[in-house]
């Protein structure tokens, strides 16, 4: 069996996690819900962290990730070592997010994506293979960027 997807939101993105939840369901494929686990106001960060562990750690294969508009959940994904996480909204930039730059986390904003657009971008998110090379040595250099203080 495959490793599970961690899965992550705050308040503005828990109806779209849930969403998610049923089309990854319909598709059979294994996740972990680290909350929120219902429409309550909480923060953003203290819902990233969890989910974002589990990958960085190698329980999970990669993490997708709400709140309102996906941004403020992808800049505090994207301050944990070992995570690079994008904020999509279309097909392109979640496609080639993962073939140039490996992202492991996906951000959506349940303010602005739709359930059907974003069972499309996790599907291609899941879908897409990274394509190494080049773009490795990019990749490189952003985990050198993680080594300063």
């Amino acid at each position: 069996m495959s490793q599970p997807i961690a899965l992550a939101a705050d308040h503005g993105g828990f109806a779209l996690k849930e969403q998610i939840k049923q089309h990854l369901d319909e598709k059979g494929i294994a996740y972990q819900d680290f909350g929120c686990h219902e429409p309550v106001s909480c923060d953003y960060p203290d819902m990233a962290l969890p989910a974002c562990e589990a990958v960085v750690k190698g329980e999970c294969r990669c993490a997708l990730l709400f709140c309102g508009t996906g941004v403020g959940i992808s800049i505090a994904a994207n301050k944990i070592k070992g995570i690079r996480a994008c904020c999509c909204s279309d097909a392109f930039s979640a496609e080639y997010t993962r073939r140039h730059n490996d992202a492991n986390a996906l951000c959506m904003g349940g303010r602005v994506v739709g359930s059907g657009l974003a069972a499309e971008l996790v599907d291609i998110f899941l879908n897409t293979l990274f394509e190494g090379g080049r773009h490795q040595r990019r990749i490189d250099k952003l985990t050198e960027l993680e080594k300063r203080p």
